[in-house]
């Protein structure tokens, strides 16, 4: 499997990336810095607001791995507030990143993807890192969840689009995760060990997320072993979607 992965250097693409190369594929990765791309990766330094640059970019991928079989779509940022805290050059700046970024990679990557489907049926796949956000009404979350809310139904569609051409269309639903941008956010917090906790306290399972955890499930969806599964999004949420537990002790 010859892959590509956006926002690889670092977080869940990292983990993405080594799990892939780990499992025998060659593999390439997509992000604004790349030092810290994963080991044997082919880093390619692009941002995914430039559609000149994914283009070279994603090209360069496909030439030089000899043809792509798969994209995972994850370069994404995060955002904090409701509709009143963030103007409109935020809402267009985290749109541009966390929606956009996706359609443009998809864009200059689906005329590889298209040829390779023709060689390998079945074997080809686009993966979107999407979040609980999309399903959940998150406090504070307003921009984030407006933007995930907006993969989630672009993976739908472009599941619909694709199918026939033999190419599968997924997303992983994350809750939060354990991620160097969580990592920030809780730095930015007043009592960032209680910001943690309450974090942690509302996934049923009582911990955040690992990013190798996320990692797994992307994996698998980009990989053979889901050749029937399209239009789809797995969540990875501690059971924060679906679970409603009654307080402990109860």
């Amino acid at each position: 499997m010859n892959a590509l992965v956006t926002g690889g250097a670092s977080g869940i693409g990292a983990a993405v990336a080594t799990m892939l190369l780990e499992r025998g594929a060659r593999v390439a990765v997509l992000d604004r810095e790349t030092a810290g791309a994963p080991e044997g990766t082919l880093a390619l330094k692009a941002d995914v607001t430039d559609d000149a640059a994914v283009h070279e970019a994603v090209d360069r991928a496909a030439a030089e791995l000899g043809s792509l079989h798969t994209l995972v779509s994850n370069a994404g940022i995060g955002s904090v507030g409701s509709v009143e805290d963030n103007d409109d050059d935020e809402w267009t700046r985290v749109l541009d990143i966390n929606v956009l970024g996706m359609v443009r990679t998809a864009r200059h990557a689906l005329p590889h993807l298209r040829r390779a489907a023709a060689e390998r049926p079945g074997a080809v796949s686009i993966t979107q890192t999407c979040s609980i956000a999309a399903t959940a009404g998150l406090p504070q979350r307003a921009l984030y969840s407006a933007s995930k809310g907006a993969v989630l139904s672009l993976t739908l569609a472009m599941a619909a689009d694709h199918v026939r051409e033999g190419i599968r269309v997924n997303c992983v639903n994350p809750g939060t995760a354990d991620t160097p941008w969580v990592g920030r956010l809780l730095g930015q917090a007043a009592d960032p060990a209680a910001e943690r906790a309450a974090l942690s306290a509302r996934q049923p399972l009582g911990r955040l997320v690992t990013a190798d955890e996320v990692a797994a499930a992307i994996v698998y969806l980009a990989g053979p072993a889901a050749a029937s599964v399209t239009g789809t999004a797995l969540a990875v949420d501690g059971g924060m979607q679906g679970l409603r537990l009654r307080p402990a002790g109860s």
